[in-house]
């Protein structure tokens, strides 16, 4: 699972439904994921049970997440000097 959410960061797949998807399409995605072709792709629904069931009061994603940073800071790929974050305003198109 957390594979599978590396390749939508990377890939800028954002609805975890369209990630298993592209997971069930693509084989570069499943030989990362470690999925074989007799394998199922997980259903997107088992994102949500995940992050709101057993991942809720664990730090995996969050040492993950440091531990990711820490090697790429290692590797000179990041400083960890500052962060940007945009904050651009998007008209909604909720009118049609």
């Amino acid at each position: 699972m957390i594979r599978m959410l590396i390749v939508g960061y990377c890939y800028g797949i954002r609805s975890e439904r369209r990630l298993c998807e592209e997971a069930h399409l693509n084989l570069a995605y499943c030989w990362f994921c470690r999925l074989s072709l007799e394998d199922e792709v997980p259903n997107h629904s088992i994102f949500s049970k995940s992050r709101h069931g057993r991942f809720r009061d664990s730090d995996l994603f969050r040492w993950l997440f440091n531990e990711v940073l820490r090697r790429c800071m290692d590797a000179g790929l990041v400083k960890g000097e500052g962060f940007v974050v945009d904050a651009s305003i998007i008209k909604a198109d909720a009118s049609r």
